[in-house]
């Protein structure tokens, strides 16, 4: 590796570290958690991944998605259960892997893309508003002015540094001035500390506590499979955008395998759960990283934290890392997808604000359902659409007819609709060359024309077709001679 992208790779490396921080253990406390069980889930999801996953320079940890699915599992069974839901979790993502199912990203269409990526962009910047609160009560007066001004200075920090010089990674340089700022002048804001403290010592390997019997399994079977999915649709999405992003391409199925494998190590030391987080990627990106190191010295870094530094990473102002994680937020959001609204379908747009309103009140797994089924829906009326029939009278009396388009489930009607068994002479010829069988709803359709042929004595040929669609009406028994 060249020096230069060494330390690139090591300055985003710490970087990133500081913005996992407050993020995991703000989801560890959403999840009725100890903190720590987040802070030990990102230093090892974060370096497992990065070490053995298929996306140099994506970072994953401790993610809120996931620790809003496990919330009511924590408050009715206990941190035990969760544990062993962890592990199941994190063997389901291993098998998506192994069986190369990490392709099906593939499926999710780009506008479904857009409203992931815009609804991430808005929880994260809400979720800085918490910080802006002192227990239940919004903050007023000096503290108020103290904390958005010292937000401000630091987003200033972020976007002026880049124009000045590219050596260091700007949100480095602001987390770190202005916790020198609040120190030296002895600002009272409130820090990291406040949160939490993260002092403790090294995570240590224990199975959880709970009996291994099939109750066991039924309780944590529902709760696994939705960590799982979650968990995979993120970590794919955000793969996708780090391919954008960086220009290169990564593995799938390779990260699904890291992903459970780290889950796993993960519930086995006392850990969360947890998948890519799309902040901290970005953050990782604009700073510099794009190798794997980057990712293990964020993940190695939060159990340095933990084990010696403490007291120092204690004193940083949130202020800092919500200017950070606004900036974040800002460069997430695809602005783009904006501009071109009034240029692209209604359908696209549609798409694209659903999954951006369903993702920010819900959970990202519902929004991309609803966002492929609404992009699948209207293909296939697109699709059904597109089906349409040339007419020809023969020399000899018959009927030609030339079929175009696609005969699936939604093309059924308007297909068998372009014939007229009573009105037609006695033979009537169907040319296939351009017509393709899809599904069983397919066979049956030239399955009932033929039916209504007979019915009204005319003889109905098929010419034409496929290898694969003569296979298909073999394999239902319909004579396509």
């Amino acid at each position: 590796m060249k020096p230069i992208r060494l330390r690139a790779d090591v300055l985003a490396g710490l970087t990133t570290s500081f913005a996992l921080l407050p993020e995991c253990i703000a989801f560890a406390l959403v999840a009725h958690l100890n903190p720590l069980m987040g802070l030990y889930g990102a230093f090892i999801i974060c370096t497992l991944t990065a070490l053995f996953g298929g996306r140099p320079g994506m970072v994953s940890g401790a993610a809120g998605s996931m620790a809003v699915v496990i919330v009511a599992l924590v408050v009715q069974h206990g941190v035990q259960y969760l544990l062993a839901t962890v592990l199941l979790g994190g063997l389901i993502m291993m098998a998506f892997g192994l069986l190369r199912l990490g392709k099906l990203v593939r499926m999710v269409p780009h506008p479904v893309m857009l409203g992931f990526v815009n609804g991430l962009a808005i929880i994260i910047a809400l979720a800085q508003l918490e910080h802006f609160k002192s227990g239940e009560q919004w903050l007023s007066g000096t503290p108020l002015y103290l904390m958005t001004g010292l937000v401000l200075l630091t987003m200033a920090i972020v976007y002026i540094l880049p124009r000045l010089t590219r050596a260091v990674p700007p949100a480095l340089v602001a987390i770190l001035g202005v916790g020198l700022l609040v120190y030296l002048l002895g600002l009272p804001t409130r820090t990291l500390g406040d949160m939490a403290h993260i002092a403790g010592g090294l995570p240590t390997f224990a199975l959880p506590d709970i009996p291994w019997t099939l109750d066991t399994l039924r309780i944590i079977a529902p709760y696994a499979i939705l960590m799982a999915l979650v968990g995979l649709l993120e970590t794919l999405l955000t793969l996708n955008l780090t391919d954008e992003i960086t220009e290169t391409r990564g593995y799938p199925d390779r990260e699904c395998v890291a992903l459970g494998a780290a889950n796993m190590v993960s519930g086995a030391f006392g850990g969360m759960g947890g998948c890519a987080m799309i902040g901290q990627t970005v953050i990782n990106l604009s700073s510099g990283g794009r190798g794997r190191l980057s990712g293990v010295v964020a993940g190695v870094l939060i159990l340095l934290f933990i084990l010696f530094l403490s007291p120092l990473i204690e004193r940083i102002p949130l202020a800092a890392l919500v200017g950070v994680m606004f900036v974040v937020s800002q460069q997430t959001f695809a602005w783009a997808s904006l501009r071109v609204l009034n240029k692209v379908p209604l359908n696209d747009v549609l798409v694209i604000i659903a999954v951006t309103t369903i993702t920010v009140f819900t959970d990202l797994a519902t929004a991309v359902l609803c966002g492929i089924i609404i992009a699948a829906l209207n293909f296939a009326w697109q699709q059904a659409r597109e089906l349409y029939a040339d007419e020809h009278l023969e020399a000899d009396g018959s009927k030609l007819y030339r079929l175009h388009g696609t005969l699936f489930f939604a093309s059924t009607t308007p297909f068998l609709n372009q014939f007229d068994p009573a009105s037609d002479p006695q033979r009537v010829t169907l040319d296939c060359r351009h017509l393709s069988f899809v599904d069983y709803s397919a066979i049956a359709a030239l399955k009932t024309l033929r039916e209504r042929y007979a019915k009204a004595g005319k003889q109905l040929q098929v010419f034409h077709l496929s290898e694969r669609c003569k296979k298909l009406l073999k394999r239902a028994g319909v004579d396509h001679d």
